[in-house]
């Protein structure tokens, strides 16, 4: 290599590591730095919550029981308890009671023998023959009859059988009676709930009563299925704690749509929505804890700060805190599990939540 080659070379070696000297001079120096993604806190209203089971049944104050003003035989039966019936739907056939049908007979008998008499009398008035007041009791007598045919009519006893239909749309709670039974008057038939008239039998636990007032609202879910939630609303609680459940009784007035997803019996669990507060809404991931406590880290002048919170509502993936926040405090979410209190930090602002 001759003396001009070996100095050509040396020069381009020199001219490399200048320019690389220089890119290193120019590149920022992110060393100690920790990347991480920001949000902002927003005031949001949470309510605390307390969980109650049951099941779905037909409001007692609504619920009615179907009876006849007089005795009789099931000769037909065309529904099951539990079944949802619409208006004028057919539910028992009955055949009236033998000595009802026997006392309508005597009563038409009556009727025809005081009109009968009536007439003759009124024949005989007209020939003088017969005082006014013979007319009168004949008269009275005739009165008397209809109203006796009258009555044994609504006993059930001018009819060689009865129906008896639904008088809205509803369930069949229950039935008293199977096929073929003979019953007395005001007997209970079955029972009837309309089908606007749904409630959900709950229970809590006893601690939790304190907490519960009349007009609370309520989400009600179905256990088993995929039927919707429903809102209802508390419209009574219990003072005595149930014996067999050990839990303390709660009654959830329904919409009236939940006739169309449920049936009486069905189990469900609800939410009651307690007492409401202010809080600030973050993500989860912005939230930890230590031995110390509950705590979140914000960015001040390009440093991680650690600001103690209380954890007020814990559930879901947005949670709500209370502590020294503004709307203008940038609560880091992603990379605070990597910070300690005073580190440097690089931060991406994400929009709030």
């Amino acid at each position: 290599m001759t003396r001009a080659t070996l100095m050509a070379l040396l020069a381009l070696l020199a001219g490399c590591g200048s320019s690389g000297a220089a890119d290193d001079d120019d590149a920022p120096d992110v060393s100690g730095q920790v990347q991480v993604t920001t949000t902002l806190p927003v005031s949001q209203t949470f309510h605390d919550t307390i969980q109650a089971w049951g099941s779905v049944m037909g409001d007692p104050h609504r619920a009615g029981v179907i009876s006849l003003g007089h005795g009789g035989q099931v000769i037909g039966m065309d529904v099951v308890a539990g079944q949802a019936v619409r208006r004028g739907d057919e539910l028992l056939r009955i055949a009236p009671d033998p000595a009802a049908r026997n006392a309508y007979r005597q009563a038409q008998s009556e009727l025809e023998l005081a009109s009968g008499e009536l007439k003759r009398t009124e024949q005989m008035m007209a020939q003088h023959l017969a005082t006014q007041s013979q007319l009168a009791a004949a008269r009275k007598a005739l009165d008397d009859a209809e109203a006796g045919l009258e009555a044994q009519r609504a006993l059930g006893g001018g009819d060689a059988e009865e129906s008896i239909n639904a008088p809205v749309d509803g369930v069949v709670t229950t039935l008293g009676v199977n096929l073929g039974d003979r019953f007395q008057a005001d007997a209970s038939l079955l029972t009837f709930t309309p089908a606007h008239g749904l409630i959900a039998k709950l229970g809590v636990q006893p601690e939790d009563g304190a907490q519960l007032k009349a007009g609370m609202p309520v989400q009600v879910q179905a256990v088993y299925g995929k039927a919707a939630n429903l809102k209802g609303r508390v419209d009574m609680v219990g003072q005595v704690v149930d014996a067999q459940t050990h839990l303390l009784p709660l009654q959830v007035a329904l919409p009236p749509e939940a006739s169309v997803s449920w049936v009486s019996g069905a189990p469900v669990q609800a939410t009651i929505e307690t007492a409401a507060y202010t809080a600030w809404a973050l993500p989860r991931d912005a939230v930890l804890h230590d031995d110390k406590g509950t705590y979140v880290f914000a960015v001040e002048h390009d440093h991680a700060k650690r600001i103690e919170v209380s954890l007020k509502y814990p559930d879901g993936d947005t949670v709500g805190v209370q502590g020294p926040l503004n709307a203008k405090t940038r609560v880091i979410v992603l990379g605070s599990y990597e910070l300690d209190d005073g580190d440097a930090v690089r931060e991406q602002q994400e929009p709030a939540k």
